[in-house]
């Protein structure tokens, strides 16, 4: 590793994002994810002893680019929407290997409860679709642990006998239906206040689990926490909402530019300019200046 490439993986934030490596020549080479920007860079100069193809790779790389992301799972999106637009060279894919899914909360008196769908059902009274999230186990397992801490289902009519036993069992009533649905649609909103104490249910009936040597529930159930994190996390880059726009930071003579294109960000480009315009949702204006300050930072290091 040469001292530009040693002190530009410094200045990478240890935060989740996107990067991208790209040869003397301007090419992008590849694009990755990670779960820490800065770790996960380094790593390319190891062994790379699981990612033998990439050992080419290595010695071209001149430049590395990155966006840093406010979560994980904003990560993985951004990381495949950019490569069904683009696959570079070194990339095996085009998208990531996650599947997309969307939750469907259902309060209506028969059919009540949190569902998977694959592919999004048309809007019809009393159903509310949430996502989309990355990654079906992910999805399914977040359906199991909001069905744990607030059992909306066990409020249907036409219960099974085994159904209305557990709904006894669980203090569930057709009365506490409006409540329970009003309680997973906060969660699956981001209200910090309810997925802490959804966090905090299913911590405490893990502890009880563990004390009771039930491990195989306590794994399942620390799965479930870590699928729950996933989904409620921060997520700007994919949504359903069909908008069309550009995005613009600009940090120390470096611009950063992002298309947004039937609400999903879609490309991603850097270059040197004097400071234009703001331009973008005031939402994204963090985003897009965060980034930019990132790109300055890595465009100092690589001088």
């Amino acid at each position: 590793m040469g001292p530009q490439i040693r002190r530009t993986i410094s200045a990478l934030p240890a935060a989740p994002g996107v990067y991208r490596f790209r040869d003397e020549t301007g090419r992008v080479l590849y694009m990755g994810r990670a779960t820490e920007l800065r770790s996960r860079v380094a790593s390319y100069w190891g062994e790379l002893r699981d990612r033998r193809h990439l050992r080419r790779m290595v010695p071209r790389i001149t430049r590395i680019e990155a966006v840093s992301c406010d979560s994980v799972h904003e990560a993985a999106w951004l990381e495949r929407n950019l490569l069904e637009e683009s696959k570079p060279r070194w990339n095996r894919t085009r998208g990531g290997q996650e599947v997309p899914a969307y939750l469907m909360l259902d309060a209506r008196a028969a059919t009540a409860g949190l569902r998977l769908v694959h592919v999004p059902e048309p809007q019809v009274a009393g159903v509310t679709r949430f996502g989309p999230y990355l990654g079906g186990v992910r999805t399914r397992l977040t359906v199991s642990a909001l069905h744990r801490v607030h059992p909306l289902a066990y409020t249907r009519i036409g219960l099974t006998g085994a159904e209305r036993d557990l709904a006894a069992t669980r203090g569930v009533t057709t009365a506490d239906r409006e409540d329970l649905t009003r309680a997973v649609a906060s969660v699956l909103l981001r209200d910090p206040v309810a997925v802490a104490a959804a966090q905090e249910t299913l911590l405490s009936v893990r502890t009880r689990a563990a004390d009771s040597l039930a491990f195989e529930l306590a794994g399942r159930i620390t799965e479930e926490l870590r699928a729950l994190d996933w989904v409620t996390a921060p997520q700007r880059v994919t949504s359903d909402e069909a908008g069309d726009f550009a995005v613009r930071g600009w940090a120390d003579g470096v611009l950063v530019s992002f298309t947004v294109r039937a609400g999903r960000v879609r490309t991603w480009t850097q270059r040197h300019t004097t400071r234009p315009a703001a331009e973008g949702p005031a939402g994204w204006q963090e985003f897009a200046e965060r980034n930019a300050a990132l790109a300055a930072l890595l465009d100092r290091a690589d001088s």
